[in-house]
């Protein structure tokens, strides 16, 4: 590998993994176990993308590629780390059940606003809502994941309300921490494919920055900012829902797709953006 595009590599790195670092440190977890973690996914992904044509994959190929030893690549291979898919599951449904209130006729009022919702009831209710969009978990465990993220609150008739149009988990840390596996993954997976992809094949990634604004516009920045963003994803959002695979069969083809927007700020120096 040339020099240049190993320092490239180097310093993307450092900067990438400076703030995972500091979550890491905060929740008390060892370079140790980071290490491990580091390796599995090196082994996984050896194991699984970078085979030879035609060939099956082997443990002494794979320790070739990784530079780890056989005896770690094995171990590591047959390695079962213990993850928390329970929350990356609560977070997904919670997305779409919200997504079907806002976008799901019998769930809106005639002028196409979220309505107010009846716990029970076959139609048009929270339960059968829930039934709809989140499969076979309870309602009310389901209320309670949006209750805790404030997204939901009842009516002085006793019917539930959607106060807030996005999802983002409430007192739950594992939780916003499925979200840094899933959201920063994906940002990375499509600098990665930019990376190798012809030019007519390029995923959309930009972003606006500027390094000399006025400390007095930030929070006006920031309002705006939430405000546009906020409007955009739910204009795509109607579109993708008008958009998406009918029916229940599982084997009916769907594909997924979702584009993301971040702020971000940062008051001190901007040499190491360079």
């Amino acid at each position: 590998m040339e020099t240049t595009v190993r320092h490239a590599l180097a310093k993307a790195f450092l900067r990438l993994f400076r703030p995972l670092a500091r979550i890491l440190i905060r929740n008390g977890i060892s370079f140790s176990a980071t290490a491990d973690w580091a390796k599995k996914v090196y082994v996984d992904v050896a194991f699984e993308e970078f085979a030879e044509p035609g060939k099956k994959q082997t443990i002494s190929r794979v320790s070739a590629l990784t530079g780890l030893f056989r005896r770690e690549v094995k171990r590591l291979h047959e390695l079962d780390l213990d993850e928390d898919l329970a929350a990356g599951d609560r977070y997904n449904r919670a997305v779409r059940v919200i997504s079907g209130w806002l976008n799901d006729a019998d769930y809106q009022t005639p002028s196409g606003r979220a309505a107010s919702l009846p716990f029970e009831g076959e139609r048009s209710s929270f339960t059968s809502l829930v039934r709809a969009y989140s499969g076979d978990i309870p309602a009310r465990a389901m209320l309670t994941v949006l209750q805790s993220a404030c997204c939901v609150d009842e009516t002085a008739d006793g019917k539930l309300r959607l106060v807030r149009r996005m999802f983002i988990p409430g007192n739950d840390s594992t939780d916003k921490l499925h979200i840094l596996g899933t959201d920063v993954a994906e940002l990375v997976a499509t600098i990665d494919h930019n990376l190798t992809s012809s030019p007519d094949d390029l995923y959309f990634q930009r972003k606006v920055s500027n390094t000399r604004l006025d400390p007095a516009a930030v929070a006006e920045f920031r309002a705006l900012a939430r405000e546009r963003s906020q409007a955009f994803l739910e204009e795509l959002d109607t579109w993708l829902s008008a958009h998406e695979v009918r029916g229940e069969d599982p084997e009916q083809e769907a594909t997924y797709v979702s584009l993301g927007i971040y702020y971000s700020q940062d008051t001190g120096s901007m040499e190491d953006r360079s």
